[in-house]
């Protein structure tokens, strides 16, 4: 029996290698293996590959990734409240944390049965958001599970919807603006009632008979930088931005510098179809365009 004892010291220090090199890379269809519940531990509900998560009017619920991350690409699979949503909040967002933090966020706005869902987006970088636009589907979200991802790199923040990228947040630096680049990023979702502007800007109120409200996850993806807790920022921040040689990253690739030309026509058609609201054009809250507005493509 003795003999055996070297070779599991050596497959375990092996394996402790291998997972340190698979560091920066993590993907996984499971929700146990990358999140965990935040609060309301109670309004949650597993089926197989399915995660569920309850609004009733004791509580809404939330969970979060399990590392935090820097660049690279993350996806959920979410079926959102059927039939009488109005009032509800379901958020799918990426955040760092602290008084000047960085935040990409999915918003989905419930509505009366047979309104559209709208989808909120947002950007905040350094403590500030103020950038929100609207959209509508070009599905109904509640029939079925579709992907949301997100896709952070140097260059952009691409925001998508089954592949279609539905907003970019490009890296204009160059122009004085600030870019959300050096906070690791936790991953989080969460459903509440915010009825209080949700719906027709809070004019419809949550009707609690229809609870509970419940949104459908599955396909939980992260393929992304990890920045262990117990390295310092600044070391986390020089791996995880390291470009080329073998600590090339495919989010770093060229062709991730912009869309494609086939996504920047895919862009133009969500925003001319589908787009609702852009603070860009909201000239009674910025009566002088923002600054990011004026070097956008559109």
């Amino acid at each position: 029996m003795a003999s055996s004892v070297p070779i599991s010291m050596g497959s375990l220090v092996l394996g402790v290698f291998i997972a340190f090199a698979m560091v920066g890379s993590v993907s996984s269809s499971r929700f146990d293996e990358l999140f965990q519940p935040s609060w309301a531990l109670d309004h949650f509900a597993y089926e197989g590959e399915l995660m569920k998560m309850k609004l009733d009017n004791y509580s809404g619920a939330g969970f979060s990734s399990k590392s935090k991350y820097m660049f690279g690409k993350v996806s959920i699979k979410i079926k959102l409240v059927e039939g009488d949503s109005a009032g509800t909040v379901t958020a799918f967002y990426m955040s760092s944390e602290g008084p000047y933090h960085n935040e990409f966020d999915f918003e989905f706005l419930g509505n009366t049965t047979g309104e559209p869902y709208l989808v909120q987006t947002n950007v905040y970088v350094n403590g500030v958001g103020n950038r929100e636009q609207r959209l509508n589907l070009w599905f109904d979200p509640t029939k079925d599970f579709h992907s949301y991802s997100l896709l952070w790199n140097r260059r952009q923040v691409v925001f998508l919807v089954d592949e279609t990228p539905v907003r970019v947040h490009s890296n204009l630096e160059h122009k004085g603006i600030p870019y959300p680049k050096d906070q690791s990023m936790g991953v989080y979702s969460s459903i509440w009632n915010a009825d209080d502007w949700a719906t027709q800007g809070g004019r419809v109120k949550t009707d609690w008979s229809h609870a509970p409200f419940i949104a459908s996850y599955t396909g939980f993806e992260i393929d992304a930088c990890e920045c262990p807790e117990v390295v310092a920022a600044v070391d986390n921040i020089k791996r995880c931005s390291a470009a080329g040689g073998e600590k090339g990253y495919w989010w770093d690739e060229p062709t991730m510098s912009e869309l494609s030309l086939h996504q920047s026509h895919q862009l133009q058609w969500v925003r001319a179809n589908h787009m609702v609201y852009d603070y860009c054009k909201d000239t009674s809250r910025f009566p002088v365009a923002p600054v990011e507005c004026l070097h956008h493509h559109h």
